[in-house]
């Protein structure tokens, strides 16, 4: 085999390297972009996803009589071969790039061509039998082929995100079960509030995750309406005039998802909007679960000299200095990734405002970050559950101490003792640094079998008539 072979474009004759399925357009795009060094190849989702749309694509052009049955079965066995993981390492086109996606399409027209190729019997780049842009990329234009092909990879990956949410979640619900009969004092301001368990402490992770798997739903919702047939600014120009309805459909036989043709192609094809709200939500997501991992971090705070309510698991050991230090790892590196998600929002919202006319030219970066996103969150929730979550302890008794301790103890008991008695004891207790709970026993306002009555977490925990006392 030739070590290279020879391409044409509109710029001349390039060496393309003989084993290589891309070509060209390709390897003009790597010199024009060396930006981040992330190709498209490390987003799997996406390249499966080009791979769908010109499958969808062949077997469209196929049935509407425009592409002969021997190309458009080629075609469609390449892109099967690609959505198996063939020549991912092919898709070498660095993710952030100029030309509104273009060198990605032209990069997935190419490798999907010399596979087709190969499958007929030819050499690479023998494009006289089946072209990258005639045949592959016909009825197309990148301006509905590359947000298509973001919003099925936006789903799926989305997906893959609520699965990992469901996990953490139930990791969270798991210990609110575990520790539903532990009493601890609840904070505001971090000052002590009143009385609450551990189990209902961690019973409102459960239910926010609950709540922003909902909004991810939702979400996802809005990138299943998508622009294929529009070409190039939505016009539908080269394309027959039932491609877009019939290739809607046959995606959505390819990729198991409900896939619906935009009402306006126009607007759809200039229209970021649903990349946007899906990124707000993404980085509601992140919001929430950095708050959850600060409330981690301040609990098991210590060991002897912070909150020590709970435990975390050990994963490391924290410092070259210090021996034995411990540090809360996890929910260190989940809050980063919620910075990380924070970002790529503002870089998306930048994005999308900036488009102009009929097109925006800058989906690549809204690709880049949205993709991160999600799949950062995704290992993040995942690393969370499997890694801290599952294996966090409390401390039972430094607990029980704190909430006799605690002056914000007095609260539950004014329905008791008084409001004038309870602001006495709570005093006194602020001066000394005695317990409320001796306090009250030395005073002779309870006994400690009624304390002990009124300190049980399901008095304390809940609205509830007020105790009769023994």
């Amino acid at each position: 085999m030739a070590t290279t072979r020879i391409e044409h474009d509109l710029l001349g004759d390039r060496e393309v390297p003989g084993s290589a399925y891309y070509g060209v357009h390709t390897l003009r795009a790597v010199e024009n972009f060396p930006i981040s060094g992330i190709t498209v190849s490390a987003y799997p989702d996406l390249v499966n996803a080009l791979a769908a749309i010109k499958q969808a694509a062949a077997r469209t052009n196929q049935e509407l009589g425009l592409l002969s049955p021997t190309l458009a079965d080629a075609i469609e066995r390449a892109c099967e071969l690609v959505r198996t993981g063939r020549a991912h390492d092919q898709f070498v086109v660095d993710v952030i790039q100029g030309g509104a996606g273009t060198s990605t399409n032209m990069n997935a027209n190419e490798v999907i061509a010399n596979l087709a190729l190969e499958l007929l019997g030819h050499e690479k780049g023998q494009y006289g039998e089946l072209h990258p842009n005639e045949h592959v990329n016909m009825s197309q234009s990148t301006n509905d082929v590359y947000p298509t092909a973001l919003k099925v990879a936006g789903y799926v990956g989305v997906q893959g995100l609520i699965e990992a949410m469901e996990v953490l979640r139930a990791a969270f619900h798991d210990k609110a079960v575990e520790f539903a009969d532990v009493l601890k004092m609840g904070r505001t301001q971090l000052q002590d509030a009143v009385p609450m368990t551990v189990g209902q402490e961690f019973s409102t992770y459960v239910v926010m995750l609950e709540e922003d798997i909902l909004r991810l739903r939702e979400a996802a919702q809005l990138i299943l309406e998508i622009n294929l047939g529009a070409t190039a600014i939505g016009t539908g120009i080269n394309a027959h005039p039932d491609y877009a309805k019939k290739v809607c459909e046959h995606l959505g036989r390819i990729t198991g998802i409900g896939f619906l043709t935009a009402p306006n192609l126009v607007e759809a094809t200039q229209d970021c909007g649903a990349f946007v709200q899906l990124s707000g939500v993404l980085k509601r997501v992140a919001v929430k679960i950095s708050k959850v991992c600060n409330d981690l971090r301040l609990l098991s705070s210590g060991p002897r000299a912070g909150l020590g309510e709970i435990n975390l698991p050990p994963m490391q050991a924290g410092s070259s200095i210090m021996p034995g230090k411990v540090n809360p790892v996890i929910p260190e590196v989940v809050n980063q990734v919620a910075f990380e998600v924070i970002g790529n929002d503002l870089t998306i919202s930048f994005a999308a405002e900036a488009g102009q006319l009929q097109l925006n030219a800058f989906e690549p970066i809204i690709a880049h970050s949205l993709f991160k996103s999600v799949s950062h969150l995704r290992t993040a929730m995942l690393t969370l559950a499997e890694r801290c979550v599952r294996g966090i302890t409390v401390n039972r008794e430094a607990l029980r101490h704190s909430v006799q301790s605690s002056i914000g103890l007095v609260t539950a008991l004014n329905p008791y003792i008084g409001y004038v008695n309870a602001t006495l004891i709570a005093q006194e207790a602020l001066l000394t640094g005695a317990s409320v709970y001796d306090l009250v026993i030395q005073k002779q306002l309870l006994s400690a079998q009624q304390l002990d009555q009124i300190l049980r977490p399901e008095v304390l925990t809940q609205p509830r008539v007020q105790l009769r006392l023994q």
